[in-house]
């Protein structure tokens, strides 16, 4: 059973940082594309970044760019998500998702995802 596990989230004030990891549990495996999406309290799932495995993140959201850097161990199987300067507006969960496509940052072409982990940005 592909198991993906988000940590790093917590909360913070506005101007501050976290930096969220993912990795596969129980196995070790490098997928060619991986991503983070966040879902808010009554809206949409959202894709914020999206990183190939060679190292070519070709997404990230329009509202985190420049603040948000997404990259990848693939010794370690490790995704990460560097978050600075958070606004309130990022307050969100954000989820590690796998087996999809990097480019258009959409959650339906994930196949796998975890279970999400809480980021609450406080003005």
């Amino acid at each position: 059973q592909v198991q993906l596990v988000e940590s790093g989230g917590g909360s913070v004030q506005a101007g501050g940082s976290l930096r969220l990891s993912c990795a596969p549990s129980g196995y070790t495996y490098n997928y060619p594309c991986m991503g983070w999406f966040r879902q808010a309290p009554g809206k949409e799932r959202e894709g914020v970044a999206a990183i190939y495995s060679g190292g070519v993140s070709p997404f990230y959201a329009d509202s985190v760019k420049g603040r948000f850097t997404i990259s990848r161990d693939n010794a370690k199987f490790t995704l990460y998500l560097e978050m600075n300067s958070l606004k309130p507006e990022d307050t969100a969960m954000y989820y590690c998702a796998a087996g999809g496509r990097c480019d258009m940052g959409r959650a339906g072409d994930f196949r796998y995802w975890g279970q999400g982990t809480q980021v609450t940005v406080s003005s």
